[in-house]
């Protein structure tokens, strides 16, 4: 049950938010943590949320998409990188550059390989990366790189027993996800909605299904 004080759109919004705890927990942010987040769609978006409000001193987040890197830094990220052509080892000297330091942890959000590469190379030695995105089922990773400087890599299924943390982090106002919705379109343009959301625009796109619900 929502407490009334959170909105349908901000519930929503839970299930996403819920991966986050869990990358964030799985990860072990803490108070001073230095975080590398690749990925910033939605999930990325919320392991920003996440990371900054364990106490995450900084954190770096990655995209191709530069108006996603936008919304990352209005969501709290303190550092961007638009990835073009950049090898993943030029990728992780950026993330070292902008950091001052390699990062204790990393939230690998994409799944793709260059990206999990990229999440390897960064992670400072005997710090924590963390598999969110779901790609291929086989990948080609420099494991003896993570072998040798002892990085522990964890995997993530979803959540676990997440919700009540969710929703008190909504009902207590200290993570606002309110940002992360892009579109809105009441129920009878659902088509219309998920054609937005096809064609890569915006973040979360919300179907309004009751037409007097004014709420952003």
């Amino acid at each position: 049950r929502l407490p009334d004080n959170v909105t349908f759109e901000e519930g929503a919004l839970i299930e996403p938010l819920s991966v986050g705890i869990h990358a964030c927990k799985r990860a072990g942010v803490t108070l001073g943590s230095k975080v590398f987040v690749s990925g910033s769609g939605p999930i990325g978006l919320v392991n920003v949320l996440v990371a900054k409000m364990m106490g995450a001193a900084a954190v770096v987040i990655t995209d191709l998409s530069a108006s996603r890197l936008q919304k990352a830094k209005e969501v709290g990220a303190d550092f961007t990188i638009q990835v073009k052509n950049e090898t993943p080892q030029e990728v992780a000297s950026k993330v070292e550059s902008l950091l001052g330091c390699m990062p204790e942890i990393t939230v690998e959000c994409t799944g793709v390989q260059a990206c999990i590469q990229a999440g390897i190379y960064a992670t400072r030695s005997g710090g924590t990366l963390v598999l969110v995105g779901l790609g291929p089922e086989m990948v080609t990773v420099p494991i003896v790189n993570a072998a040798v400087r002892e990085v522990d890599i964890r995997g993530i299924f979803r959540y676990c027993n997440t919700w009540p943390v969710a929703i008190a982090l909504l009902a207590s106002k200290r993570i606002n996800v309110k940002p992360l919705v892009t579109h809105r379109f009441p129920l009878e343009k659902a088509l219309e909605a998920f054609e937005t959301t096809k064609r890569g625009e915006g973040v979360k796109v919300m179907l309004k299904c009751d037409p007097t619900d004014h709420n952003p």
